[in-house]
């Protein structure tokens, strides 16, 4: 019982690699989820780039491999973007940028200092909306997926899937929120099958499955623990009450309709392509509870024997969403706070993470290899 727990650096989209280290030390994590996105990405939300992927060399992994060692910091990548849908020429750079995701962790030694690749999958609507579309686009996904995953097992690297449905992703006028194939375990289950390798894994975040009502502990119990290799720490907070959960139930989105018609009729319309499913984003232990019983979480995941680091992803509404860096950084400091009495050993100071267990970083490989495309793999 000694996890890591490290931050995820979209918190902080405008500071620099170093900045946001100094910041995971004075949080007190041991390591950042490292967020690279493209710079010329269309997403505009909780994203930033914190490692030049450009020209990353191997010269580049081996001092930044020098500098988490002095650090007492791991690190892994992610970039969470739509691979599968959408326009074809961003997907297609979407799947490029994954690959060089995979080279920049092949040459932080991969597996060997658990440098994963953390992504989304996507989901092609236009396919969704068809009879079998759930299906059409898990063989989408295979034929995507299986080079992609191919080639991260060729250089010792685990690409890991988030199971967030994204469903902001389309307009408030979309039918359905499904955005991202795997935003269920029945999805992730089907994935591995169609694609059996060890190099794919996933991100396991609690919070998209208690606003969709299900208890987080049951899929960890139903799950392959060999298959979870992140945790994320973040919090849901239900609306119990809400006047659009009473006017459109909860079995689907809320939906919008003409504004004046909803306005006679007296029935409240979306904010926002976000604002479908009555709830919103906590930081665990910081300012009030939220919809999750995380001690029955943690101690499921620690008798089950999980290994691997807790990333926090603060997306909190009193936290990262009110652009206050401090109550940023106090979010961050109360979930590390609210986890530590389960996944860290009680010491003279209390709760605290053993850093004469943390083992050493194996070195950068001898040689570079060269960025490659989809095309490539094909």
């Amino acid at each position: 019982m000694n996890n890591q727990i490290w931050i995820m650096t979209s918190a902080f989209p405008r500071l620099s690699f170093k900045q946001v280290a100094a910041k995971a030390r004075e949080i007190g994590a041991q390591g950042m989820e490292l967020c690279v996105f493209r710079r010329d990405g269309t997403r505009r939300d909780h994203v930033a780039t914190h490692l030049p992927y450009e020209k990353f060399t191997r010269d580049d992994a081996a001092r930044l491999l020098d500098f988490l060692g002095k650090a007492h910091l791991r690190v892994s990548l992610g970039a969470y973007d739509n691979l599968i849908g959408g326009d074809e020429a961003e997907r297609v750079k979407n799947q490029n940028h994954i690959l060089r995701l995979v080279r920049m962790a092949h040459l932080l030694g991969g597996d060997a200092n658990d440098v994963v690749v953390g992504t989304f999958v996507g989901w092609d609507a236009a396919l969704g909306v068809q009879d079998g579309g759930f299906e059409k686009n898990l063989m989408l996904y295979k034929t995507v997926f299986t080079p992609i995953v191919k080639y991260a097992e060729s250089l010792g690297v685990t690409i890991v899937y988030e199971n967030c449905p994204m469903e902001g992703w389309r307009p408030a006028t979309a039918p359905d929120t499904i955005n991202n194939l795997p935003c269920t375990l029945a999805a992730r289950k089907l994935m591995y099958a169609l694609v059996p390798s060890k190099a794919h894994a996933e991100t396991y975040d609690p919070s998209h499955d208690v606003w969709q009502h299900i208890d987080p502990t049951d899929v960890i119990l139903a799950s392959d623990m060999k298959r979870i290799r992140r945790i994320h720490i973040k919090g849901t907070r239900n609306f119990r009450n809400d006047a659009a959960a009473v006017h459109w139930g909860r079995l689907y989105p809320q939906q919008t309709v003409n504004p004046a018609l909803a306005k006679k009729a007296g029935v409240p319309l979306p904010a926002s392509e976000w604002d479908r499913h009555h709830y919103e984003p906590r930081v665990p232990g910081f300012g009030g509870s939220d919809s999750m019983d995380w001690s029955r979480f943690l101690e499921t995941l620690m008798a089950k024997g999980y290994k691997y680091p807790f990333s926090i992803e603060n997306e909190g509404c009193n936290s990262t969403h009110t652009g206050n860096i401090g109550a940023t950084v106090q979010g961050f400091k109360a979930a590390v706070l609210n986890t530590a009495p389960v996944v860290w050993p009680l010491g003279e100071n209390g709760y605290a993470f053993d850093e004469s267990a943390l083992a050493p970083l194996a070195p950068a490989p001898a040689k570079d290899i060269p960025v490659v495309t989809m095309d490539d793999l094909r």
